[in-house]
């Protein structure tokens, strides 16, 4: 009950006209800068935290609250209509999201990741509310060796996603984690893969390698394809979700909430890994209810990742409140903003700055609220971005995402790297490879190397050290059965059924794949 009293203050402080007015601008200025290929929402609190110099820090985080919120929609937003993730964990909803665009369901896939952030915001935060001190202390005793083993099973787990060759999505992840090399190693300082180029020091931003193989790489896909195929406006369809929308979703809303709450609370976890096995969850749910539509645009593979992605962003707080840890790059930049003002967050802001600590949560309630006021009427608007021509559609898509490329560190550089890895888009559309094991390669490629080094410095270099905790061991365990279960399962099954499944063919057509 103390805690419900202190929210209650919270929103005391919080429900003022100008404080509400600060939220109403926080999350538009959110959405729109989100909408911008490659610009999420830590580049949307990064360029706007100078316009919140002039207040004091109840208001400033009241804005960044509304800029959070709307800058992860407005990532979706791009990752369901133009196939333009803005940031790393939206990654998941450009799969089925952009399908459901294309299949004149825009609206309803909008509307799907509203209510869903929605929920899962209000959800998650709640939780750090009533959870955070316990959370807090349970996120500080997992180590290395678990996180590691989270990532090796995020990796082993996302090539069963694809439903296709697992060698071409082991060929996509090896490219990943050699992107990911490129840069200084941070233990030594030596240069990797970086070609005597000192802008390459600091490693390949995930953002110049999410706009350039996912919009770019779609882009020359498109206009390599053009004069085979005849132009038309993909239709935008009704602006509302049905009850059978609404059926197949609050399942997915539900358990992508539980996937990415305990990941954002947990130190490193972060967004990514969450959206990837609700998508996969789904997935696998969908298969065993025999209507399965993923790969066709199934509102599941929307619904499920968009509640994880919201649910673990209302999660960092825990980490960032109570330990002075940020988890995330918004995170990280809303720490520099706090520092600021002369708060250090860590175990005892919430006894010395309680005022601004439920102002902050409270804040993040009424701007999950406001996200959903402003934007599930907003998505019919934003779907009719699909009336655009293609060509003049791609054009301002290159555009914005020469511009969030370069926003990232304001190098033109980056831009030559932009076209690279547009090409490298465009090779792995031709010839089949999976872009999703690319994407994950690279964010968690450096994760993984910095926990095994950590791994195996606290054991003093003995492997055994990797399966010294008990979470680790049951995470390798899963690993093994994601690994042999499908082995077991082609022995069972005839074989041409196995290979159609596994390629997602008739069984007809298997001889042509041979």
């Amino acid at each position: 009950m103390d805690n419900l009293s202190l929210l209650m203050d919270g929103f005391g402080a919080v429900l003022t006209p100008q404080n509400l007015l600060f939220a109403c601008i926080g999350v538009l200025l959110g959405t729109f800068v989100g909408v911008l290929p490659g610009i999420g929402p830590a580049m949307a609190v990064a360029l706007l935290l100078p316009v919140t110099y002039g207040l004091d820090p109840i208001g400033a985080f009241i804005m960044f609250a509304g800029i959070y919120y709307g800058g992860m929609y407005g990532g979706s937003t791009t990752s369901i209509l133009l196939n333009t993730p803005g940031e790393s964990a939206s990654v998941m909803t450009a799969l089925e999201g952009n399908l459901m665009a294309r299949a004149g369901r825009a609206s309803q896939a909008l509307a799907t990741a509203a209510i869903g952030s929605f929920i899962a915001g209000t959800i998650g935060t709640l939780l750090v509310v009533f959870f955070a001190p316990a959370l807090a202390s349970v996120a500080v005793e997992i180590g290395a060796p678990s996180y590691f083993a989270l990532m090796v099973l995020a990796m082993i787990m996302v090539t069963s996603v694809l439903g296709g060759s697992p060698l071409r999505g082991f060929i996509a992840l090896f490219l990943g984690l050699t992107i990911g090399l490129v840069g200084l190693d941070l233990n030594t300082g030596q240069p990797r893969l970086s070609f005597d180029q000192p802008l390459l020091a600091d490693r390949i931003d995930v953002v110049v390698v999410a706009v350039g193989i996912f919009a770019l790489g779609e882009a020359l896909w498109v206009a390599a394809h053009l004069r085979r195929s005849p132009l038309h406006v993909i239709p935008v369809g009704r602006p509302w979700m049905d009850r059978a929308d609404l059926r197949r979703s609050w399942g997915p809303w539900l358990r992508g909430t539980a996937y990415g709450f305990p990941f954002g609370a947990l130190p490193a976890g972060g967004a990514e890994i969450p959206t990837f096995l609700s998508y996969l969850t789904e997935k696998r749910i969908a298969k065993r209810k025999g209507v399965d539509e993923f790969g066709k645009g199934a509102i599941e593979g929307v619904a499920g990742p968009e509640a994880a992605n919201n649910a673990s962003a209302a999660g960092t707080f825990v980490p960032l409140l109570a330990l002075g840890l940020p988890v995330t790059a918004t995170s990280a930049v809303m720490l520099a903003a706090l520092q600021g003002y002369g708060i250090e967050p860590g175990p005892g802001l919430m006894t010395d700055q309680p005022e601004l600590v439920w102002a902050l949560l409270a804040s993040l309630l009424i701007g999950n609220a406001l996200l959903l006021v402003l934007n599930l009427p907003l998505a019919p608007v934003w779907a009719k971005l699909l009336r655009i021509p293609r060509p003049q559609l791609y054009a301002g898509i290159l555009f914005f995402a020469a511009l969030g490329a370069y926003a990232a560190n304001l190098q033109a550089f980056d831009l030559f790297l932009l076209v690279l890895l547009g090409l490298l888009g465009l090779a792995m559309r031709r010839f089949g490879l999976p872009v999703l094991p690319l994407i994950l390669g690279v964010i968690l490629g450096p994760l993984m190397e910095f926990r095994l080094r950590e791994a195996m410095a606290i054991s003093g270099g003995e492997v055994a050290g990797l399966w010294s905790e008990p979470l680790a061991v049951v995470i390798y365990v899963v690993v093994a059965l994601a690994v042999i279960a499908p082995l077991v399962l082609r022995r069972v099954r005839p074989a041409p059924a196995a290979v159609a499944e596994d390629l997602d063919i008739p069984a007809v057509e298997e001889e042509k794949v041979r």
